[in-house]
């Protein structure tokens, strides 16, 4: 496969055209009269037209064709792409899943559409507020089949295998351990070379952003040099009847034939765009001295809710990293959180449950459900030598952190048979080290 090239920068205003057509950009105006190469100019926005400069959010398209072309949308089959958070009733639980079982593509071949399970959500696409979380399970490239959701953006997460993707910007290559968004209302296609499984957190009515550094400073967590966009690629190519677009609105699936290939866009301009993001280059901030920082210092990526401080989602990981907090219990401390804390494993083994949280596995842990380390892991930890140490070498768990509560679906609950009904039990050998006779118990320390 050649090498992808890209555009630097997260939320750039850019500009890119295919180098097979020199000069495709109009000169001086968006929408002339006739365009370079008489293609056709087409607004993409990505927010109200009288949002503040710097939330404004739209790209200008020149294309062979415009995206209107197409026949009308009827019902598709919905597979297990759901946004009912009522099918089941609530579970406030700790809630953990084996990884999630591909498909072989010896008994039915699947693509990452028809690959869609919805796991848990909250909120509504209508009103644009919430979010839900999928996983995808495919073993067969989409073909002659894109996809673009009405609904909202997808923050895509492969754990096993690499995504092709190809959309209206450009070409995209994400493997596991990389991260891409794609925007609302943009048109994708995904190919895939193997079994292929992955996370991803749809987030409606608002946007992903850097969060805020604060006393950080300037620099630090995930830097915006390091986003990649494609640059401008075109395909003409005639598929009569035969090309399908799937569309994700409020909810539902539905589909659209049309006679050329969506990827026809020869230039663009502007900061309404798809990206991508290797998680190897996110810049570690932690504790040198004693005590836990919050886990919000290793935030990615923040929606933002209306609430100052408060976030619809966050994409949150825990890299690889040195642990030196003297005096300090290191390993996550117990807790209970007014937020949903969704997490998954790319590689490794998570520090905090050695055993049970595996790659292409979750867990859930609800508002307000305490959670935290097994029994082993605050055995170890209490006993442990407190000298400098490597933390996660080798491992990349992220977390979906929400501000709402999220509903999981049948699948997730039922269907997908991948709960793990014992995942309690990893609690219950803890045992009490009360000494009400000794305040201060002699430590390893």
């Amino acid at each position: 496969m050649a090498e992808l090239k890209y555009i630097s920068g997260f939320g750039n205003e850019c500009a890119s055209e295919d180098p097979r057509c020199p000069g495709a950009l109009p000169e001086g105006q968006n929408n002339p009269q006739v365009c370079p190469y008489n293609l056709y100019a087409e607004q993409l926005s990505g927010s109200a037209f009288t949002c503040p400069r710097s939330t404004n959010k739209r790209s200008w398209l020149y294309r062979i064709l415009p995206s209107v072309s197409h026949k009308p949308f009827e019902s598709f089959d919905q597979g297990h792409v759901t946004h009912n958070w009522d099918e089941v009733d609530p579970d406030p639980n700790q809630l953990r899943w084996k990884p999630f079982e591909i498909p072989k593509v010896s008994q039915k071949k699947v693509d990452f559409v028809s690959g869609l399970h919805t796991l848990c959500g909250a909120g509504d696409m209508k009103s644009n507020n919430g979010l839900a979380i999928h996983i995808f399970l495919c073993n067969t490239s989409m073909g002659n089949r894109c996809f673009y959701n009405s609904d909202g953006d997808f923050l895509i997460v492969p754990q096993k295998g690499k995504l092709l993707i190809y959309t209206e910007f450009g070409k995209m290559l994400v493997q596991p351990n990389e991260i891409c968004v794609i925007q609302r209302g943009m048109r994708f296609s995904i190919d895939v070379f193997e079994e292929t499984r992955g996370y991803i957190l749809e987030v409606y009515g608002v946007h992903f952003e850097l969060p805020d550094l604060g006393p950080i400073g300037a620099n630090g967590l995930a830097n915006p040099r390091d986003f990649l966009i494609p640059i401008a690629w075109y395909e003409d190519r005639q598929v009569p009847g035969g090309y399908t677009v799937i569309n994700k609105y409020q909810g539902k699936l539905f589909a659209a034939k049309q006679d050329v290939s969506p990827f026809n866009v020869v230039a663009w301009h502007g900061n309404y765009t798809p990206y991508k993001y290797n998680l190897e280059n996110f810049m570690v901030i932690n504790s040198v001295a004693f005590d836990h920082a919050d886990p919000s210092i290793f935030t990615v990526l923040t929606a933002k809710s209306v609430r100052p401080g408060v976030a619809v989602a966050d994409f949150v990981i825990f890299p690889p990293r040195w642990g030196v907090a003297d005096k300090t219990f290191r390993p996550p401390y117990y807790h209970r959180n007014c937020m949903s804390e969704f997490m998954g494993l790319i590689k490794g083994h998570y520090e905090a449950k050695q055993g049970g949280f595996l790659p292409g596995g979750a867990s859930l842990h609800s508002s307000m459900t305490p959670h935290g380390p097994d029994a082993d892991c605050f055995e170890k930890a209490s006993k442990a030598k407190l000298a400098p140490e490597r933390i996660a070498d080798g491992t990349m768990a992220f977390m979906f952190e929400s501000s709402l509560s999220m509903a999981v679906t049948k699948w997730g609950l039922k269907t997908s048979n991948c709960l793990d009904e014992n995942y309690y039990k990893c609690w219950e050998p803890l045992k009490s080290h009360f000494t009400p006779n000794s305040k201060n118990p002699a430590g390893p320390n």
